[in-house]
């Protein structure tokens, strides 16, 4: 008997031991969790704004940032102040520099070290806007608009291995699909017919109209890059498009530059980015090319080799990216860049006024005889 109790109670014993240390399993799991939770809850409180908003936005949380930076550092925002600042005085002091130094980019710098001019004197000598030039410019807008929104493109329709018409662009990271009336081959065949029958058979202007009035249209190029821009972004902040490709660092300066929108779009059709891209600046490249090449025979009664040369190559240059706008769609101009100041003054002022810096070489230094003999 005494044998029978002993070994109930090591057995109750036993069974006690393993309650206690069941429950001791169980509050140590509860504590874990618990700790778990409020490290989840701190990692939450403490993660990135960039984080909150791609989640936001519709990003996945495990796909990594897409498009611009989400935040600024000091290094981007000095870089964008800087571009800012001094891209429009690159653009004037080249302009500049062939209008009245014979586009000796070092005359400005050597006369006004040696003290033979003053700043005052060069802007002094430098054309202001004037109506002619508001009118033209206005005029070459509203025709490109009406080129871009009301002409659909026919031209897939007969040229072999052309993609034209309704194409759909890359994916966006709020997951939509935009569709794209691309037709730019067509603006510039038909802006480029009208040019010739203007040159040789209308006679409505002369053919020398943009390099007569080509710092008024730098000045007019300039109003409508930083409206579009401004425009842009008042948009972005009252009437996007899509929120969910907007980008909001709390930066202005950085957001004006780099833009927030994503895609933004007048319309169904009118989109902000391949209008501006593509149009008017690059369709005007050949254009202003053309016009210089015809302002050099005025001037000279010849248009050089090196001259018609410029104009050939530059041409096939234009062409090919017309040729090739629907797979432009998936370049990094239309899927990573948000549409801003950069985009709108750069398509507007930078590509035409710097893209062309060969073609005015050539005619501002015809006169030498060593050049024209080319």
């Amino acid at each position: 008997m005494e044998e029978e109790e002993e070994e109930e109670e090591v057995e109750r014993l036993q069974t006690l031991s393993c309650q206690h240390k069941e429950a001791a399993c169980t509050q140590a799991r509860h504590k874990a969790a618990h700790t778990s939770n409020n490290m989840g809850e701190r990692r939450k409180q403490n993660a990135p704004r960039g984080e909150h908003k791609k989640i936001v936005n519709g990003a996945k949380d495990h796909g990594g940032q897409w498009g611009r930076a989400w935040e600024v550092d000091w290094f981007s925002l000095g870089s964008v102040i800087f571009l800012l600042m001094f891209a429009p005085l690159i653009v004037y002091y080249f302009v500049m520099s062939c209008d009245q130094y014979q586009c000796a980019l070092t005359g400005p710098v050597l006369d006004l070290y040696s003290g033979k001019t003053q700043l005052s004197d060069i802007w002094k000598k430098t054309p202001l806007i004037t109506w002619e030039a508001v009118y033209i410019y206005a005029a070459w807008v509203s025709f490109q608009v009406f080129l871009y929104m009301l002409l659909p493109d026919i031209c897939h329709k007969f040229l072999p291995g052309y993609v034209g018409g309704v194409q759909e662009g890359a994916r966006t990271p709020a997951g939509i699909i935009n569709k794209y009336q691309i037709n730019g081959l067509q603006a510039w065949i038909v802006t480029h017919i009208l040019w010739f029958a203007n040159a040789y058979y209308f006679h409505w202007f002369s053919p020398t109209i943009i390099i007569d009035n080509w710092i008024p249209l730098l000045w007019c190029a300039n109003i409508l890059g930083y409206s579009v821009s401004t425009f842009a972004m008042i948009k972005a902040y009252w009437f996007p498009t899509n929120v969910k490709d907007c980008k909001f660092t709390g930066n202005v300066i950085y957001d004006y530059m780099m833009g927030i929108e994503f895609n933004p779009r007048i319309g169904k059709w009118f989109d902000f980015k391949l209008f501006f891209n593509g149009r008017p600046g690059i369709v005007a490249w050949a254009l202003i090319n053309l016009s210089y090449a015809a302002k050099q025979q005025e001037l000279y009664g010849q248009v050089t080799n090196s001259m018609i040369l410029v104009n050939i190559l530059q041409a096939i240059y234009v062409v090919d990216f017309f040729w090739n706008e629907a797979w432009y769609l998936k370049t990094i101009d239309i899927c990573h860049d948000h549409f801003g100041w950069y985009l709108g003054w750069g398509d507007c002022v930078w590509l035409p006024y710097l893209y062309t810096l060969q073609v005015i070489l050539h005619c501002c230094r015809s006169s030498h005889p060593e050049i024209a003999a080319l």
